[in-house]
C-alpha cells in the first residue's frame, strides 16, 4: 500500500516510534526525574508542605483550613466549592464589587466578628471579609490578628500581651523582602495557641482535622 507512491510503512513506522519515545520521555522519564529533583532539593514542599501534629497531618502550610470557634484566630473567607479551601477546585465568586451577593456576603461576615466581639471597635481589615482569587490563602494580614488578639485572648482567658507576642513570633515578612504584606499563618498560629495554654482539653489528630476546622462565617 502506498500513499502518493510512498510505502505506508516508510510513513508509519516512524511515526509509530516517535510517539513511543514521546511517551516514555514525557510521560516516564520526565515526571520521575521532576519529581525526584523535589524530593532531594525541597522534600518538605514535594510532599505537600504538611502540618504535623502528634505525628499525623493536619493540614498544609500553604492550603487554609477554616475556623469559627472564638478561641481561634478566624481565617480569610473561601468561595470555592463545594466547601471551602477545596484544593481541587480552586476559585474565587468572581462576583464584582457592585454584586448585591458581594455586598450581603461581605455584610454577614462583617456582623458575624462584630457579634463575637461586641467591644471591638477597631475597624474590621478586608481580608476577613473578602476571599482571594484563588479560595485557598493560608494566612492573614497581620492586620487581621490584631484585631481577633483582644476575642482570642478573652476567650482564652489568657493575658492580651501573650497573644500578641505569639502573633509577633508567627508574623512572616515580604517575599525577598519586597513582594506582598507581612503575614501569618493561621493554621501555625492557632496550633500555637493551644501550646501556649496546655490546661485546654486534649485534642488528637483527627480532631484537628475534623471539628475543630469548623467552616468559618
Amino acid at each position: 500500500m502506498t500513499y502518493k507512491g510512498i510505502p505506508m510503512n516508510t510513513i508509519i513506522r516512524p511515526a509509530i516510534t516517535l510517539f513511543l519515545i514521546m511517551t516514555l520521555l514525557t510521560g516516564i522519564v520526565y515526571p520521575f526525574a521532576v519529581t525526584g529533583i523535589a524530593q532531594l532539593l525541597f522534600p518538605a514542599q514535594a510532599a505537600g508542605s504538611l502540618v504535623m501534629a502528634g505525628g499525623q497531618p493536619v493540614g498544609s502550610s500553604v492550603i487554609g483550613q477554616s475556623f469559627s470557634d472564638p478561641k481561634y484566630f478566624w481565617s480569610r473567607p473561601s468561595a470555592t466549592s463545594p466547601q471551602p479551601y477545596n484544593a481541587i477546585a480552586s476559585s474565587g465568586s468572581n462576583q464584582g464589587p457592585l454584586n448585591p451577593a458581594l455586598a450581603d456576603a461581605v455584610k454577614t461576615r462583617v456582623e458575624a466578628l462584630k457579634a463575637a466581639d461586641p467591644a471591638n471597635t477597631l475597624p474590621v481589615p478586608v481580608d476577613l471579609v473578602t476571599a482571594s482569587a484563588s479560595g485557598l490563602d493560608p494566612e492573614i494580614s497581620i492586620a487581621a490578628a490584631n484585631y481577633q488578639a483582644a476575642r482570642v485572648a478573652r476567650v482564652r482567658g489568657l493575658p492580651p500581651e501573650e497573644v500578641q507576642a505569639l502573633i509577633g513570633s508567627h508574623a512572616r515578612g515580604r517575599l525577598f523582602g519586597l513582594l506582598g504584606e507581612p503575614r501569618i499563618n493561621v493554621l501555625e498560629l492557632n496550633m500555637a495557641l493551644d501550646i501556649l495554654q496546655p490546661a485546654l482539653p486534649a485534642r488528637s489528630a483527627a480532631t484537628l482535622r475534623g471539628s475543630r476546622f469548623a467552616r468559618s462565617p
